[in-house]
């Protein structure tokens, strides 16, 4: 259903239009408000933030219909108009179309070729609806999908590659922060998902300027994963400067004493890169699997507040790089012997 507004001091021509669109007003398919000139008009948009279509005349009291199209661009740049009016010379005409008119018919109207001007407006207004939409559509995804992601999503071949699969050499990264349930426990969840986001975006800001990418968030937990070139050293850089971004962050408040640590494990080796998931649902998650994805974790859980724990293979790859100390042996889940792990300082 399409609101329109007409906008015309004659009296009359609103007997007119409710009588030759009273099929459209009796099926709902328009809806029809009016105002005497332009200033009544303004007010009526305020009231109505739904109107599709203005119809103007030109010449009236207060505000004329040119000094209005300045103010409805102004207004919704949704919002179109189309100007009706005896002075149809081409002065006012290209005055008109140069603030904004979409089109312009002459009095006295042609009824026909008014209702067709407005079908042919409403559609212009239906596909620059559709268009916003998704954009926002496409923003709202960009917040959740990876730019890669996305951009291979575009490819002729993304249907077919969907399911498809590779073993690459990468590092991956589980960072925790650490106590946090004690928040989310007692704390409004505004305050908990607020705070929640904040520290994420530390930490993804690092991640990123290091060249990691984000694979997924996990409850209070983030899980990256870092591919290219010196990709040990790059994920042990992140680490070290989200650890510093976080510590030196303050206390949330007086009345709340929270002041958030990380635990981050972080391991390297070969994996298996695909998406993961239900065709059948169409949900697929592209991600990262195996045991050197598992061992990650299973470091994670070994460190404790302010720890960067990594395994001995990683110590070796970069103890002339990093100041690291040796933990000592510590059994992780679902493994047989105990692991050497390693501490990152500095």
């Amino acid at each position: 259903m399409a609101k329109i507004l007409v906008v015309d001091d004659e009296s009359d021509l609103e007997v007119l239009i409710k009588q030759k669109f009273r099929r459209q007003i009796r099926d709902q398919e328009y809806v029809f408000l009016f105002a005497i000139n332009g200033r009544d008009a303004l007010e009526q948009l305020s009231l109505n933030h739904n109107i599709d279509l203005v119809l103007s005349d030109i010449n009236m009291p207060e505000m004329d219909g040119l000094t209005l199209l300045t103010k409805l661009n102004e207004k919704n740049n949704l919002l179109k108009s189309v100007i009706v009016s005896a002075y149809g010379d081409m002065d006012n005409i290209r005055t008109a179309m140069n603030r904004g008119a979409f089109d312009f018919i002459t009095k006295p109207i042609n009824f026909e070729d008014l209702e067709l001007t407005i079908k042919k407006t409403l559609r212009h207004v239906d596909q620059m609806k559709l268009t916003m939409e998704a954009i926002k559509e496409n923003n709202i995804l960009r917040m959740y999908v990876d730019e890669t992601v996305l951009n291979f999503m575009t490819n002729k071949e993304f249907e077919s590659s969907l399911l498809a699969n590779e073993t690459i050499d990468a590092t991956v990264v589980f960072i925790d922060i650490c106590s946090f349930t004690t928040i989310s426990e007692n704390e409004s969840p505004d305050l908990v998902v607020k705070l929640l986001n904040n520290y994420f975006d530390i930490m993804v800001t690092q991640i990123i300027s290091h060249g990691g990418n984000i694979d997924k968030f996990i409850g209070d937990a983030i899980m990256a994963v870092f591919r290219s070139d010196y990709h040990l050293d790059k994920a042990i850089e992140a680490c070290l400067a989200v650890r510093k971004n976080i510590n030196a962050l303050p206390e949330i408040s007086e009345h709340v004493t929270f002041k958030p640590k990380v635990s981050i494990g972080i391991n390297s080796g070969e994996m298996i890169s695909g998406n993961i998931g239900s065709s059948n649902l169409k949900r697929l998650d592209y991600t990262v699997i195996g045991d050197t994805v598992n061992t990650a974790q299973r470091l994670q859980s070994a460190a404790n507040p302010d720890q960067i724990i990594i395994s001995e293979a990683s110590y070796q790859k970069v103890k002339e790089a990093f100041h690291c100390k040796k933990v000592g042996d510590a059994i992780l889940k679902n493994k047989h012997k105990a692991v050497t792990i390693y501490e990152v300082l500095e």
